[in-house]
């Protein structure tokens, strides 16, 4: 388990990234909404942001399953929420669960908890999370971009939407985290595709 110490050190070190590039807000279904004016305001990461509660909201579109878990409280992550993340995150059609790495949850809350400050309550979607090696060649063999040593089979890596944000958009806010590597996955259609985050070496591209 991960102490309040590191948990604090890591969080807090997250509080100076430069954010910096798109405006947040994406394309809604109905309406185009103006972004706040300040929204990549390295200024709004306050400590009481780091420090707080973290309480996230996630769907599986693929098993129905949603959820709202707080996971970490008062430097230490509560252990039966990081439970259900996991199982959350699991490999829907093999039936498996690995433990995530807390510091893709932290990627994964922050970006959520960010948004929810300009009045975007949406939850993240998991598109994907933990893939075994039979999973992830499937993938492969369906012509699905998946790479060969993914870590996604290491629990590391997911990929996710949150609704009114395109993958530009989330992909920028997700990146401003430097958290490890953010994949933009661009398709037509209103949700605007989808973002691969990870806990890999800092790197982008576009699939």
């Amino acid at each position: 388990m991960a102490s309040r110490r590191d948990f604090l050190h890591r969080s807090l070190g997250m509080t100076g990234a430069a954010l910096l590039g798109v405006p947040l807000i994406g394309q809604a279904r109905q309406q185009e909404l103006e972004p706040p004016p300040d929204i990549f305001d390295t200024q709004a990461l306050d400590l009481d942001f780091w420090v707080k509660p973290r309480t996230i909201s996630v769907t599986r579109p693929q098993s129905g399953e949603k959820a709202r878990v707080t996971y970490w409280r008062d430097g230490d992550i509560i252990d039966s929420a990081y439970q259900e993340l996991c199982h959350l995150l699991r490999d829907v059609n093999a039936k498996e669960t690995v433990p995530i790495d807390p510091k893709l949850l932290e990627t994964l809350w922050g970006t959520q908890a960010f948004v929810e400050r300009f009045g975007i309550n949406s939850p993240v979607e998991i598109l994907s999370g933990y893939r075994t090696p039979a999973s992830n060649q499937r993938l492969r063999e369906q012509g699905i971009p998946a790479a060969r040593q993914s870590l996604h089979m290491d629990g590391k890596a997911a990929d996710i939407r949150i609704t009114n944000l395109n993958a530009e958009v989330l992909g920028g806010l997700v990146k401003s985290f430097r958290q490890g590597g953010v994949g933009f996955y661009y398709r037509e259609g209103p949700r605007g595709g989808w973002i691969h985050a990870d806990t890999g070496l800092q790197r982008t591209w576009k699939g």
